[in-house]
């Protein structure tokens, strides 16, 4: 990705650390010190509706909002951005009935995997947790990868200043006030960018000479509408099966859950923040469907930044875009962070058998990973392939473990074996860095074998068997 150096270096660098400064003040101030254990895990359970809407809101909403959709919609058309928008949106309208039930049954709880713990076992439990904690460190990595890449494009910034700025904030202000914290910077970061995203639509759709509708991209691009189209139905459902699976086992998500006040307030927050997220999310995905009827060449992840700069005052528009991006990137690392933290405080023990403090121990392993993410972010490298890959690792365990929760469980080792099988059955179907191939296709058996429904979707077909060949396995005896 190639700077166009709207921006200058120093005006960005002004910019990011103007913002995050601001949003360490804020933390540090309006929140307790995490030495008050309740208060650093989920808010002493005292969050409003407003709060907690906002914050599941801005807690979703990540940087990747800016690239991923649009991106997906230039390949996927409109049944990616279907998938996409009810994807990210699904887990929230999914824990309307399952967030009330675990408060109800486990109200001294605080994370969803000591309530895995208790109700199917250890060795399911820490099956979990790995691929949990796999999956939110590549989230973390892929949200400062972002936003770093971005602003490296707007004004040629090294990327390792952007992740030294971002990250070191963050952090600091997360370790120190816990979950209130998180929530309290996401009240403000919620009004931030969605004055700022008010702002990018009302621009684009009154852009002169290029129709912000659906008509334009049926006069231009017609498959990417069309249900004749495969990719329309692959990406879409490719897209929902994997950002859904995902956040189900975010722990972000299960701390608001445990801090609202009331089941009353659980419910109402969830439900603004699903209609909320919907129309957000395919907005962005609509961009790039718009985008690519410009100009089929575009870059599928600069598609909405190729729109948006169209017409004059690049200036301007990259500042906003900053302000936006970092907002979004904020907002999404804060809970990452405490989420990650709260797993070591609250499970660390039934994990590693160690005696000390785990408050301690768990702001040592964040600041560890920090690290490790500022390496790997400030060397620019493109972690879609390995975010995918953290994306299939949740979807092979999503139904083994949720049908639990509503069903008299299964026997534990029928469920332990049925997710590694389907993540044995999903990794032989995914595909190469290139997507041509895959272990099985094209690897250990010809490419000729298969059909071109296989292997035209085989990112397609590895979500689908890894989600639902658990399935077969869930009363079989496996003994035998």
């Amino acid at each position: 990705m190639e700077s166009i150096n709207i921006l200058s270096q120093y005006n960005a660098i002004i910019i990011t650390l103007i913002i995050s400064i601001a949003f360490l003040i804020i933390g540090i101030v309006c929140s307790k010190s995490s030495s008050d254990l309740n208060n650093y895990l989920v808010a002493n359970r005292s969050i409003g509706t407003f709060s907690l809407s906002t914050s599941f809101i801005s807690s979703a909403l990540g940087s990747w909002i800016l690239f991923g959709p649009s991106s997906a919609a230039t390949w996927g058309g409109i049944g990616a951005v279907i998938g996409y928008s009810l994807g990210t949106a699904f887990p929230l309208f999914f824990l309307i009935h399952l967030g009330k039930e675990f408060r109800t049954q486990y109200p001294k709880g605080q994370t969803l995997f000591e309530v895995i713990n208790l109700k199917l076992g250890n060795n399911l439990f820490k099956l979990i947790l790995l691929l949990s904690f796999f999956y939110m460190t590549i989230f973390l990595i892929a949200e400062v990868t972002a936003v770093s890449l971005l602003i490296r494009y707007l004004s040629g910034t090294d990327l390792w200043i952007t992740s030294l700025i971002i990250l070191s904030c963050s952090l600091t202000y997360t370790l120190y006030g816990g979950l209130r914290a998180s929530i309290i910077t996401d009240n403000i970061q919620f009004f931030m960018f969605s004055i700022i995203l008010l702002i990018s639509f009302f621009y684009l759709i009154s852009l002169k000479g290029i129709p912000f509708d659906i008509s334009f991209i049926k006069e231009n691009k017609p498959e990417l509408l069309s249900i004749n189209y495969t990719s329309n139905f692959t990406s879409g459902l490719t897209f929902f099966i994997a950002v859904a699976a995902t956040n189900l086992f975010h722990q972000g998500n299960w701390q608001r859950v445990y801090a609202a006040k009331t089941d009353n307030v659980l419910k109402k927050s969830l439900i603004v923040s699903f209609i909320f997220i919907i129309p957000v999310v395919f907005m962005m995905g609509f961009s790039g469907l718009v985008s690519v009827s410009i100009d089929p060449g575009v870059l599928p992840d600069l598609a909405f930044f190729a729109l948006l700069f169209k017409e004059g005052n690049l200036y301007l528009l990259s500042s906003i875009i900053i302000f936006l991006a970092i907002s979004l990137t904020i907002s999404t690392i804060d809970t990452i962070i405490n989420a990650i933290s709260s797993l070591v405080i609250v499970d660390g023990n039934k994990f590693i058998k160690v005696k000390g403090d785990f408050i301690k121990l768990a702001k040592l392993i964040m600041i560890l990973l920090c690290i490790i993410t500022f390496i790997i972010a400030s060397k620019g490298f493109s972690i879609l392939y390995l975010f995918l890959l953290a994306d299939l690792f949740c979807c092979a365990a999503v139904l083994s473990i949720f049908y639990n929760f509503y069903k008299k469980p299964l026997n534990q080792n029928n469920i332990y074996i049925s997710i590694i099988l389907g993540l044995v059955g999903g990794l032989l179907f995914f595909p190469s860095p290139d997507f041509s191939k895959s272990m099985l296709v094209g690897g250990l058996i010809p490419s000729s074998f298969f059909p071109e429904l296989v292997k035209n979707s085989l990112l397609f077909w590895s979500f689908l068997i890894a989600t639902f060949l658990p399935i077969l396995f869930w009363k079989v005896d496996l003994k035998k």
